[in-house]
């Protein structure tokens, strides 16, 4: 468990309430675009802060705190929704809403962010510049960070540079991971539709069995990441649902393939499409089949500016020591923050959750996912830092 920690007085006295937010939100999750009654909670709190917002996106909350003088504008984002999961665990903050859990930690992001905003407008008098806070919705799906950049949240004034974070079970609490460039993957799905001719199971002469083909083509699928991607760069290609037959003596006249596909870097993410397409026509065609392929575009890459990620790695270091701030492995996972740092430079950065001594360390989405809650102000702290760093009066 790495060491002691640095907090303000001001992040030691928000510090119960900020536990008290999050226990509050774990009990009551809420799927993306309907956190009605998190959003409520989260316009009470700003409220009672004194602190401007405003509900846009449907669920999603800007609100603002100006400084003293003029200076940048910067973003922090919290996402606010939970998951469809049963929770299993037996405390006291359980889900109270049936299939409906926090198994992410985003109950832990709206906590810090609302304490961070908290200090900062008491503080607003030291600051040079803006804060907008981005409570967003529906990151688990279908992504709330496009509506709320369509509805204007990074204009008015121009937002100079952003930032999120997320409770991290891949770290202790006491570490903080944050790295340059790529963080987290682009995430896109396919849908294959095998078109063949069914008849009698007793004779596959007579047929051109479309079962077969998304065999093959499912097969054939795994030579894009071992034979069409640059050994050195990161890619994924995941048939998850094979669906086709009504029964166990008949060939249908279909199939359907459908999975996700996983990159760093664009050009990869546009080769695997291409590839997928190729591979699917070609290997049906062989077969005797036709292949309909249908491509959906999901979250691209999430990407970190160099200079921002340095910046939270200074911040951190103020915090946890240096020894503790760490460049996180990259996962294939994928967030729609990638949206906001598309436009605007900034970092994503992870704040260490768990503790394995407590048996808080299961991961992220386990219907056994908790954290430790002694990251709540060490998340609170950091936030408070990046803040200050940039909007110097």
């Amino acid at each position: 468990m790495p060491g002691r920690v640095l907090l303000s007085d001001d992040v030691r006295a928000v510090a119960p309430e900020v536990v008290s937010i999050r226990r509050d939100v774990h009990r009551h999750p809420e799927a993306g675009f309907q956190e009605k009654r998190t959003a409520d909670l989260i316009q009470r709190k700003l409220a009672a802060a004194g602190i401007e917002h405003r509900r846009i996106a449907g669920t999603g909350i800007l609100a603002t705190i100006t400084g003293s003088k003029p200076g940048k504008t910067i973003l922090a984002r919290a996402d606010i929704d939970g998951l469809p999961v049963t929770e299993l665990n037996e405390v006291p903050y359980r889900s109270q809403v049936p299939g409906m859990m926090h198994a992410c930690g985003h109950d832990g992001h709206v906590a810090t962010a609302l304490g961070a905003a908290a200090i900062l407008q008491k503080r607003r008098d030291r600051l040079g510049g803006t804060i907008k806070f981005m409570f967003q919705p529906a990151e688990e799906g279908p992504g709330g960070a496009l509506p709320m950049i369509e509805a204007g949240i990074l204009d008015k004034p121009k937002v100079d540079f952003a930032f999120a974070m997320h409770m991290w079970n891949d770290l202790e609490v006491g570490q903080i991971g944050a790295r340059s460039g790529p963080v987290f993957a682009s995430a896109d799905e396919f849908t294959i539709k095998i078109v063949g001719k069914g008849g009698h199971g007793a004779a596959p002469h007579q047929v051109i069995d479309p079962i077969v083909a998304a065999a093959h083509v499912t097969l054939a699928l795994q030579t894009i990441v071992s034979r069409k991607t640059h050994p050195l760069k990161s890619a994924v290609v995941t048939v998850g649902q094979i669906h086709g037959g009504v029964r166990h003596n008949i060939i249908s006249d279909s199939a359907t393939l459908n999975g996700t596909c996983r990159a760093l870097e664009k050009p990869v993410r546009a080769m695997i499409q291409k590839e997928i397409r190729a591979i699917a026509k070609g290997v049906t065609a062989a077969l005797g089949a036709k292949a309909e392929v249908e491509w959906r575009d999901g979250y691209p890459p999430t990407v970190n500016d160099p200079e921002m990620t340095e910046l939270v790695r200074a911040a951190a270091a103020e915090v946890v020591g240096a020894k503790n701030v760490v460049a996180q492995d990259i996962t294939m996972g994928a967030e729609d923050m990638s949206y906001v740092l598309e436009r605007v430079p900034g970092c994503y950065w992870l704040l260490g959750s768990a503790n394995p001594k407590k048996g808080l360390d299961y991961p992220h989405h386990s219907a056994r996912f908790d954290f430790d809650e002694s990251s709540l102000p060490i998340g609170v702290e950091v936030w408070v830092r990046i803040a200050e760093r940039l909007l110097k009066d």
